[in-house]
C-alpha cells in the first residue's frame, strides 16, 4: 500500500470536526487493489476506518459515484445483505479535491479468485454456497422498505445499461475494436423483453468484493457498491459466471480449465440452480445474453481504466494499461456466449 493521492493532514482535520469519536494523529495507506475509487486504510492509535474516494482528474459522468455507495450502504444496515457501517459522506471538492466517504474497517479475509488456493474442500464449497446464499438475499431485499424505490430509474434495465455502457465507452475509445463493435450491435438486437423483475443490483458482485470471517465461511460484507442500481438480478447472477469463465490466476482470476470436482467448486449450472431454488425461481432462459452483457460491461470498465491511464489519473497506470488490453478478448466472450 502507498499514502499517494490522499491529502493526510486535510482529512485528519475534517475527521476531528465531523466524525464523533475520531482522534488523531492519523496514518493512511492506500491499498493496491482496485482501479477505480481509490481506497486507503485510515488508522489512528485507537481505531482503524476506510477512506473512499474518487479518482483526481477529469472524470465521466455518472462515473465513479460514491455518494451512491455511501446511499445504498446507509439503507443496508442491519439487512440480511451484511455491509460496513458508514460514518460519514463529505461533497466538499475543497477538502481534498474530490468527493470521499469513510466506514466501519472490517477485520475478515478476502479470497482474490474462487480456486482458494491453501484451502479446504469443505471450505472452498461453503464459501461459493455463502456467495450464492447471500446474492439471492440481496435481489429478495425490500427496496421500497429500504428506502431505495428511486434509487434507480424504471423501465428496461438492459436496455438502459447497454446505452449507457455503449456511450461510456464511446467516451474512453481510444482505438477502433471491431469485436466490441459487433457485441453492440448484437447485444443492442438480443435484449429480452422485460419480464417485471425489479431489485437491487450490485452491479459488480464477485468473490473478491466479498470479505469473509477470519476463520469461517460467513460473509461479514459485501464491498465496492459502485455500479449498484435498482435493476435485473441475473445481471449479477451473470457476473459471477463470467468471471468463472476467465482463466485462473492472478490476473483472470477464474475457473476456465479448472477441475471443480477436485476442488469442492460448484458447476456454472449447479450454481445457477442453487440460487433459483433460494429465490423460488424455475429456471432461467436465455442465459447466453445475460453474460454477454457482463463481458460487454466489462470490456468497457477495463477500456474506461485505460484511458484514465493514458490521460495521466489511473488508481495504478501499470496495471490499467495490462487491464486495457484484454477489451478485445472480453469482447470476443461476449459474442461467444450470444450465439452459444
Amino acid at each position: 500500500m502507498s499514502s499517494t493521492q490522499l491529502d493526510i493532514a486535510a482529512v485528519d482535520a475534517y475527521l476531528n470536526a465531523h466524525l464523533p469519536g475520531y482522534r488523531g494523529p492519523l496514518e493512511a495507506t492506500k491499498f493496491a487493489v482496485g482501479q477505480s475509487n481509490p481506497t486507503f486504510l485510515l488508522q489512528t492509535p485507537e481505531k482503524k476506518y476506510v477512506l473512499r474516494r474518487k479518482p483526481p482528474g477529469v472524470l465521466l459522468k455518472s462515473a465513479h459515484a460514491v455518494d451512491r455507495e455511501f446511499c445504498v450502504q446507509s439503507a443496508l444496515a442491519d439487512s440480511v445483505v451484511p455491509v460496513p457501517r458508514m460514518y460519514l459522506l463529505c461533497q466538499d471538492d475543497s477538502v481534498i479535491g474530490s468527493d470521499f466517504y469513510v466506514m466501519e474497517h472490517l477485520d475478515g479475509r478476502i479470497f482474490l479468485d474462487p480456486t482458494m488456493s491453501g484451502e479446504s474442500n469443505d471450505t472452498r464449497g461453503a464459501v461459493l454456497d455463502e456467495m450464492n446464499r447471500v446474492l439471492a438475499a440481496l435481489h429478495m431485499v425490500d427496496i421500497q422498505a429500504a428506502g431505495l424505490s428511486d434509487y434507480g430509474p424504471p423501465g428496461n434495465y438492459f436496455e438502459r445499461q447497454i446505452a449507457r455502457w455503449t456511450k461510456q465507452y464511446r467516451a474512453s475509445e481510444t482505438t477502433e475494436i471491431s469485436e466490441m463493435d459487433a457485441l453492440i450491435e448484437a447485444l443492442e438486437n438480443a435484449i429480452p423483453k422485460d419480464d417485471g423483475q425489479r431489485t437491487l443490483v450490485h452491479g459488480d458482485y464477485r468473490i473478491d468484493n466479498l470479505m469473509f470471517e477470519k476463520h469461517g465461511t460467513r460473509c461479514i460484507g459485501v464491498l465496492d457498491w459502485e455500479l449498484s442500481t435498482i435493476g435485473h438480478p441475473y445481471a449479477d447472477l451473470a457476473a459471477v459466471i463470467m468471471q468463472w469463465r476467465m482463466p485462473p490466476g492472478t490476473e483472470g482470476r477464474g475457473l476456465a480449465g479448472i477441475d471443480r470436482d477436485s476442488l469442492g467448486l460448484p458447476s456454472d449450472q449447479a450454481f445457477v440452480d442453487r440460487y433459483c431454488q433460494r429465490r423460488g425461481l424455475s429456471g432461467i432462459d436465455n442465459f447466453g445474453f445475460y453474460l454477454a452483457f457482463n463481458f460487454f460491461r466489462m470490456a468497457g470498465i477495463l477500456q474506461g481504466v485505460y484511458k484514465r491511464a493514458q490521460d495521466g489519473n489511473a488508481s495504478d497506470p501499470k496495471r490499467a494499461v495490462v487491464l486495457g488490453s484484454y477489451v478485445p478478448m472480453f469482447a470476443q466472450h461476449g459474442l461467444a456466449a450470444l450465439n452459444a
